[in-house]
């Protein structure tokens, strides 16, 4: 064998090995912190706010501005000398000329402005709350991929229940259509087989469908190729039961993103406040201006010969008349910032029944799994026995098909009990605001 062809085998073997790579849930989460889409989103405004902090901290910075004029003096304004100062009659004269040009450039610089000091405050919160937002946006994905992901594993394992009892349909159909064929038994019985035997073929195609459809969830909040395969590691499993003695005492709502975001929100809203109180304070305000003049009877001699000037002054604005504008939008900041403290403690409050909730459910979605789960095994013994009684002619078709489906029933509800489980096992997580601890913890 050459060595081109060893190298295409190795390559072969490399290739399906990894199409048949296994996606753990911590793999899967770990690829949509990176590649979701909203992370680009999020990112941009953790930019942007970076943009709005320097936009806010130029203007206590130096302003520099170049003015340029050239005027067509269409009527010169005229002025009078009164008469005596250089002979009995008045004199008109015009002290420009029909083209005048200036150029000036200037540079002003904020010594003081406490409103605008204030509001440099409110930058640092504003940054702290884009990169909250990132957070957040990262605990969703994680909560999203997380759901989708138990979806598919339910829907998996309901797709093995139904290929393992359509094969005890199909045993059974293959023993009543020989003795149809014999007449030792009646075609009804055959076709009462058949019907089930039906209707968990079609029960099998939807659970098909419904992993596919869970699969292209988990691809659009994992930021994955639509069209690409993934397959997920179905041997991955949750402790049954979850230990929440140790998490009773462990409760915050502090820890929750959202909460700190709302607490950011008061400290903003109180800058504000401030900063509309400040605004009635003086501004002081330094320039320096240099530039030059120029006059002429023509467009060419207003450039001739240009005259320099320059000036360095203070400026002190003082605001008197909008004592009641400011004063209104004073008396909006401080409601805001109030409403805004007491929405915080309902949001508190909320938190913590969100919390009790999701514990008591996932205390009785513990119960529930493990209660169906016992279920199942009974009903799978009673089928094991009263199959066997079938067989020897203890007991009838109708006794073996209520037992079929008895187990039926009982599957169905241990994977709803189970899909409840991982769900309320992911809303405790968010509730006490540790779906990151959750997922490092996997």
């Amino acid at each position: 064998m050459s060595k081109k062809n060893i190298v295409l085998i190795l390559l072969s073997l490399w290739l399906s090995a990894s199409a048949q790579e296994k996606w753990t849930l911590k793999r899967c989460i770990e690829f949509g912190l990176i590649n979701n889409k909203s992370n680009t989103v999020y990112a941009n405004e953790k930019l942007a706010a970076d943009a709005r902090a320097r936009e806010a901290l130029s203007d206590y910075l130096p302003k520099v501005s170049v003015t340029s004029t050239i005027d067509n003096n269409l009527k010169l304004q005229q002025s009078v000398i009164p008469a005596g100062v250089f002979g009995p009659n008045e004199l008109k004269v015009s002290l420009s000329q029909k083209y005048s040009s200036n150029a000036s450039a200037q540079l002003d610089q904020v010594i003081y402005d406490q409103s605008m000091l204030t509001g440099l405050k409110a930058e640092k919160y504003n940054k702290r709350q884009a990169a909250l937002n990132v957070d957040q946006n990262q605990e969703a994905i994680i909560y999203n991929i997380s759901g989708a992901y138990f979806q598919i594993l339910v829907y998996q394992q309901q797709l093995e229940l139904l290929k393992h009892n359509i094969q005890t349909y199909q045993k059974q159909i293959e023993i009543y259509r020989l003795q149809v064929v014999k007449g030792i038994a009646l075609q009804k019985d055959l076709d009462k087989v058949s019907v089930d035997y039906n209707n968990t073929n079609s029960q099998i195609r939807v659970a098909q469908s419904n992993i596919l459809l869970a699969e292209n969830e988990l691809k659009f909040e994992m930021g994955y190729p639509i069209g690409d395969l993934l397959a997920i590691d179905d041997s991955t499993k949750m402790q049954i039961p979850f230990d929440l003695e140790g998490r009773p005492n462990t409760f915050s709502p502090s820890l929750r993103v959202d909460y700190k975001l709302s607490e950011l929100n008061i400290k903003v809203l109180e800058i504000e406040q401030a900063k509309i109180k400040a605004g009635g304070l003086p501004k002081l305000t330094g320039y320096f201006r240099y530039g030059a003049v120029g006059f002429g009877n023509d467009l060419k001699g207003a450039y001739d010969q240009l005259l320099p000037f320059s000036a360095v002054g203070l400026k002190l604005s003082f605001p008197i008349f909008d004592f009641f504008k400011r004063s209104a939008q004073y008396k909006q900041a401080k409601i805001n910032r109030i409403n805004a403290m007491e929405n915080l403690k309902l949001s508190e409050g909320r938190y913590r029944v969100e919390y009790e909730n999701a514990r008591s459910k996932l205390l009785q979605a513990q119960v529930n799994v493990e209660n169906d789960q016992r279920n199942v095994g009974l009903a799978e013994s009673v089928l094991k026995v009263t199959d066997l009684q079938f067989q020897k002619g203890t007991t009838n078709l109708t006794d073996w098909l209520n037992t079929q489906n008895a187990l039926k029933d009982a599957q169905n509800s241990y994977l709803k009990s189970l899909f409840d489980y991982y769900q309320t096992r992911v809303d405790i997580e968010k509730a006490t605001g540790t779906l990151k601890t959750f997922y490092n913890s996997l």
